[in-house]
């Protein structure tokens, strides 16, 4: 059975708090996982939320501060100890090799899993594979940065209707899938596009053409909103979002689930950045997000 959730390790900005861990996401796709901005702690964090170093297939960093990746170090080291049976791909700005290498070798250890490098350099697809494509594109924040996003290929959703309608049924089904006609009845005619899934991942930045692409039309969207809007100038200072900011992007975007995450800790309550996101006019659904909680993707 496949599964697509969200599993939040920690949602700081800058500093950790008696409540809230660094950065760090994990995206269940199907049969893989994809880390996102794994800062301090996040090894820790993984154990509590139930996910292992097998879990992780690709490692995606927007950026090079340390609250998004100073748990790359640990996250590495615990990759190559227990053995990770398949290889492992890290996505970064290019301008960051440095701190990658760094903090991949920061200590001694035993290597013993593939570790693919494949900085991100310029807008655009970074792979393609059966179960998604995935994209990045550069955010604006006082160090080069990108959003990610994974879209998964259109499919056909058969239609029982249509079926009966021209009289197939049973076995003829799966031939007519397989084979795209079947006496004289194309598949076009008994189904339907179903649009794939969706899924952006925008944190530091500005509002900027880069986070307006990464969110349109995203069935999940996890955003950073640092500051609370009467702190706009603060925020575009440096380089971040507030919530009603965050919460308009999903709104013109046409966002089905909008996850607000990256909080600054001068903030006590939570809720008042749903407040501010649903008075900036998003109707769909909306999670402030929590250190481990579980956020399935919308159901397609």
């Amino acid at each position: 059975m496949s599964v697509r959730e969200l599993v939040v390790l920690g949602t700081a900005s800058q500093v950790p708090t008696r409540h809230r861990n660094h950065n760090g996401y994990l995206l269940r796709w199907d049969g893989q996982g994809i880390l996102f901005d794994p800062g301090e702690g996040t090894q820790r964090q993984m154990l509590r939320a139930g996910v292992a170093a097998h879990d992780i297939d690709r490692i995606c960093v927007t950026h090079f501060h340390g609250d998004h990746s100073l748990g790359l170090a640990g996250v590495i080291q615990r990759i190559n100890l227990d053995q990770v049976p398949h290889p492992v791909a890290a996505h970064y700005p290019a301008s960051g090799q440095r701190f990658f290498e760094r903090l991949r070798y920061a200590t001694a250890y035993r290597e013993t899993v593939k570790l693919a490098e494949a900085p991100v350099a310029a807008d655009g697809p970074l792979v393609v594979t059966d179960a998604y494509t995935l994209d990045a594109y550069r955010l604006s924040h006082p160090v080069e940065s990108y959003g990610y996003r994974l879209t998964e290929p259109d499919g056909r959703r058969i239609l029982p209707a249509k079926l009966a309608e021209h009289g197939i049924r049973g076995p003829d089904v799966g031939r007519l899938q397989r084979e795209g006609v079947l006496d004289g009845v194309t598949l076009d005619q008994v189904s339907e596009v179903r649009r794939g899934q969706r899924f952006a991942f925008v944190m530091d930045t500005r509002l900027c053409d880069g986070v307006r692409v990464l969110a349109e039309g995203a069935d999940m969207l996890v955003i950073e909103s640092t500051f609370l809007d009467e702190d706009v100038r603060l925020a575009t200072d440096h380089g971040h979002l507030t919530a009603g900011q965050a919460a308009g992007v999903a709104r013109e975007a046409g966002v089905r689930h909008l996850v607000l995450t990256h909080f600054s800790q001068r903030y006590d309550d939570p809720a008042e950045f749903e407040r501010q996101a649903r008075a900036a006019g998003f109707e769909g659904e909306l999670s402030i997000a929590q250190d481990l909680m579980r956020v399935p993707l919308p159901k397609r």
